[in-house]
């Protein structure tokens, strides 16, 4: 399963590769997830811009989809017997998790056709089935729930916020970003320290994640 991710992560950078890890907050779940030891040195200005040109997220379970995962696994009512549409799906870790605790119908949406890659390796990884869609604008699913994980960024994503509530009546988004967060109706509902997967040695301020709800 991993020949054709390694493949893709090779363009990144020619030494790297994947390997599936579990998760530490989310033991139920392992990924393919880029090899720690294989990037684990100093890197010149060429290969700096080649790993810049392509960034490979996917190959990452950032610390807000480690967070909203292990959110969905201890609450599997919130999208139990539901269509929940996952946006921004990245490695599909939280789409995983909708679908391990019993979710009728999970979508996982994002731009990059490497993430939808990942995101249909990780679930045959998981023995779980996602469908895929590449843009939220044209996706038509009739969702209960949309969940995102690390897809705000930065103040001039915030209008994300309201195509999410067009696309579904419920939203649930994680994020270790965005400070000062005051975007009605979401309302903050937990707040837990974390880290990417490998770690990429954050900011201490980077590594809390909150959980706003709408």
């Amino acid at each position: 399963m991993s020949d054709q991710l390694n493949t893709l992560i090779r363009k990144m950078h020619p030494e790297a590769q994947v390997t599936a890890q579990n998760l530490p907050q989310c033991p139920e779940i392992s990924l393919w997830l880029v090899e720690p030891e294989s990037m684990r040195r100093a890197f010149t200005q060429e290969e700096i811009l080649q790993i810049q040109a392509y960034p490979a997220y996917w190959a990452f379970c950032w610390a807000s989809g480690q967070v909203l995962a292990r959110a969905i696994l201890d609450n599997p009512d919130w999208v139990q017997g539901k269509t929940v549409i996952d946006f921004g799906a990245g490695s599909g870790v939280v789409a995983i998790a909708c679908a391990m605790v019993g979710a009728e119908r999970v979508i996982a949406c994002d731009i990059d056709p490497d993430a939808l890659k990942s995101c249909a390796v990780n679930a045959q990884l998981n023995r779980v089935a996602v469908e895929l869609h590449d843009d939220i604008f044209t996706l038509n699913a009739d969702a209960d729930i949309l969940i995102a994980a690390d897809v705000l960024y930065d103040r001039a994503n915030l209008p994300f916020l309201d195509v999410f509530r067009e696309k579904a009546p419920s939203v649930l988004v994680a994020d270790s970003r965005i400070r000062n967060f005051d975007f009605p109706p979401y309302q903050s509902v937990s707040a837990v320290d974390s880290f990417t997967v490998p770690d990429l040695d954050e900011l201490d301020e980077f590594r809390r994640v909150t959980l706003y709800r709408a």
